[in-house]
């Protein structure tokens, strides 16, 4: 699985980026909004090992490395959940090394997957979970066309603690078309 955007290669995860991976990843402060903070590279490895070996299958999660096109540079990753036994809707997650952020990549790589999965994949729905403590987050989701759908109060049991959901959403139809 390939996507190229203007600055961006989207591209499977290999075995060889594991350190990369755990660079960003395994910063706790960083990521206090992220449901995955590898404490060891080998958790990263079993993290690839398990990762879903082909794109658009229903009811699976399958990650993409966000690189640099020329650089080569890791950027980031992007989960797709493809939902649903009818696999028609689709969740997106994001994470960008703090290195890289502000520079509209989480844009730029959101926008190639989102055009993807409407105008390839022809899904109907996509929607994204948010923290609604994670203000960047919820500006990227108002910036790039998706709507807040609903606040979902104390839904959501995370690191041991009963806590609030946003959804953003978009539907196909509601898409700028390419």
């Amino acid at each position: 699985m390939q996507l190229y955007t203007e600055r961006l290669l989207l591209r499977d995860i290999t075995l060889d980026d594991q350190q990369d991976i755990f660079n960003y990843r395994s910063d706790a402060e960083a990521n206090q909004f992220q449901g995955w903070i590898p404490e060891t590279l080998e958790e990263v490895e079993r993290f690839i090992q398990r990762n879903n070996k082909e794109f658009n299958q229903p009811e699976s999660w399958y990650q993409l490395l966000i690189t640099d096109k020329e650089t080569k540079a890791v950027i980031g990753d992007i989960g797709v959940h493809f939902i649903g036994e009818e696999n028609v809707q689709a969740e997106f997650g994001i994470t960008i090394n703090t290195s890289f952020q502000g520079k509209g990549y989480a844009s730029e790589a959101i926008k190639a997957v989102i055009d993807h999965l409407f105008n390839d994949l022809h899904k109907h729905r996509i929607t994204a979970s948010v923290d609604p403590d994670n203000t960047p987050s919820i500006q990227l989701m108002e910036r790039i066309g998706l709507r807040k759908e609903g606040h979902f109060v104390k839904s959501l049991f995370w690191k041991n603690n009963w806590v609030d959901d946003v959804i953003y959403a978009v539907l196909r139809e509601e898409w700028p078309a390419k």
